[in-house]
């Protein structure tokens, strides 16, 4: 399949000077979906281009793509969401401005709360159901000025990392509409890819943020644990929300926006995260830890480490950074068996379920709740044991590598229809989501992940790596992610439906 190379077009973070104009006086609407982040927050700030300009192109931009892939859902009323856009306006020309994203169209994850939206999780059990309060990172999007125009769409409850649900369907890849996109941030990163946003928020358990990414030639990136403060509670779960953008500067300039604000649970973090001098790291002091297949342990298509490899760490080893091949000092089995029962655990919250809905619920949501219904108090107790003493050994690999890289899959995008790989390479699959192992050992240790453009497949697929730091240096990541975005610029290749 073809694809437009990376140098064929203009980076818009690189474009200069103001917005071109038609003759009536108005923006075109291409040139405005084609703005990343930081750009179009900048041209709206200028008043370059008005926010009712920028809801009219992203509304015309959804119109036409998004009938291909599928990817926002529940749309609001295009009335409405102009109506917040005038709005918006009229307080700019009063010379008041929200924040970063003041009239900035967003399309939120639809496993995250917003006042007055649907809010179904993609199962028939809530399809009706509505958001009565935001989420805590939506919230702060409102509060910076975001438009709100939909939902993205996402696997049933999040479970499954191939976006399709009974309520709106399958999302499709943009690359080829075919294939997958991933999960379950797979509606962001589709809408993404085709330019209907400029940002978009997602969330990550099990390579939620990170596979989509991968999948799409974007850029996802999972926090530190509790960095952006999610549902409070005294219990360390894996989920975290996070921000895609197609630029590293853009994925920042969101992250800023998610983090901004006073902790919300117990446990979120309470060190601010300064992003407003970013700048690339320096490669010839880089030490890079390369991952792989884990000694063999991951199973995985045929090709794949090659090309990960070969647009990753290969790249950071001709900029002059120090590259080794490291397998992390601990028992895999233990910690993949721990991660099965916290996962389990945070199931369970959806037990009373089983009694009224079972027969709507998909099957692989039904086993993890029937798993985690059947946990003693000794195994969970183990397992956070086990954790512990994972993230332990995680730090002490930081203390060799600046960063780790890793695939952020084990295989290439699947057709649609298929719900989840069964085999790669031989081997069988024998849980729903084994074909993902790579991504559980860093949801489990809590680090930031990055899920990183790699490069290209010869039939023109998107490969993807999880750039990994340390425990809160979720700034080291970005600046790391900077230099070989500088040096590849792998995402501003245009996918075929976007063209």
């Amino acid at each position: 399949m073809g694809r437009r190379d990376p140098e064929d077009r203009q980076h818009p973070g690189r474009r200069a000077g103001r917005l071109g104009r038609d003759g009536r006086g108005a923006a075109p609407l291409s040139e405005i979906t084609e703005l990343g982040l930081v750009e179009l927050a900048g041209a709206l700030r200028r008043r370059d281009v008005s926010c009712v300009e920028v809801a009219q192109a992203t509304l015309a931009r959804i119109d036409t793509l998004n009938p291909a892939v599928n990817a926002v859902v529940d749309r609001r009323d295009p009335d409405d969401v102009l109506a917040e856009a005038a709005a918006l306006d009229d307080e700019a020309a009063a010379g008041r401005r929200r924040g970063l994203l003041h009239g900035v169209p967003q399309a939120v994850k639809d496993l995250a709360e917003v006042a007055g939206q649907p809010f179904t999780a993609g199962s028939p059990v809530f399809r009706d159901r509505v958001g009565l309060v935001d989420a805590p990172h939506v919230a702060r999007m409102r509060a910076a000025g975001a438009v709100f125009v939909g939902r993205t769409n996402t696997p049933e409850m999040g479970f499954g990392s191939q976006t399709y649900n009974p309520v709106h369907g399958a999302t499709r890849n943009p690359w080829d509409p075919t294939r997958t996109v991933g999960g379950s941030s797979g509606g962001a990163a589709a809408a993404l890819a085709c330019r209907m946003l400029a940002a978009a928020d997602g969330s990550d358990y099990m390579g939620s943020l990170r596979n989509p990414a991968a999948w799409t030639s974007v850029y996802g990136l999972r926090p530190s644990r509790g960095r952006v403060p999610g549902v409070p509670g005294f219990v360390a779960q894996l989920g975290e929300a996070g921000p895609m953008a197609r630029s590293v500067t853009d994925l920042a300039a969101l992250l800023s926006v998610m983090t901004t604000g006073a902790p919300v649970g117990p446990l979120d973090r309470a060190d601010p995260l300064d992003l407003t001098d970013l700048a690339p790291v320096d490669p010839t002091s880089l030490r890079v830890g390369w991952l792989g297949d884990l000694g063999g342990r991951l199973a995985c298509e045929d090709g794949l480490l090659d090309l990960a490899r070969r647009g990753s760490v290969d790249v950071f080893a001709t900029l002059g950074a120090t590259v080794e091949e490291v397998v992390p000092p601990f028992d895999l089995d233990a910690l993949w068996d721990a991660f099965l029962v916290w996962r389990w655990w945070n199931a369970c919250e959806m037990a009373p379920l089983l009694e009224s809905h079972r027969s709507e619920l998909k099957p692989e949501l039904v086993w993890e709740i029937e798993q985690g219904l059947a946990l003693s108090a000794l195994q969970v107790h183990r397992a956070a044991a086990v954790r512990a003493e994972w993230f332990r050994v995680v730090v002490g690999m930081f203390g060799r590598f600046d960063v780790l890289v890793a695939p952020a899959t084990q295989v290439h995008p699947f057709p649609v229809e298929v719900t989840w790989p069964r085999e790669i390479a031989g081997r069988t699959m024998d849980t729903y989501h084994r074909w993902m192992e790579t991504v559980a050992p860093w949801s489990m240790a809590g680090v930031p992940a990055m899920g990183m453009p790699a490069g290209f497949t010869p039939g023109g697929l998107p490969v993807g790596v999880q750039l990994i730091g340390p425990p809160g240096d979720d700034r080291r990541v970005l600046e790391v992610a900077l230099a070989h975005e500088a040096a590849t610029g792998y995402a501003r290749a245009v996918p075929p439906v976007a063209t």
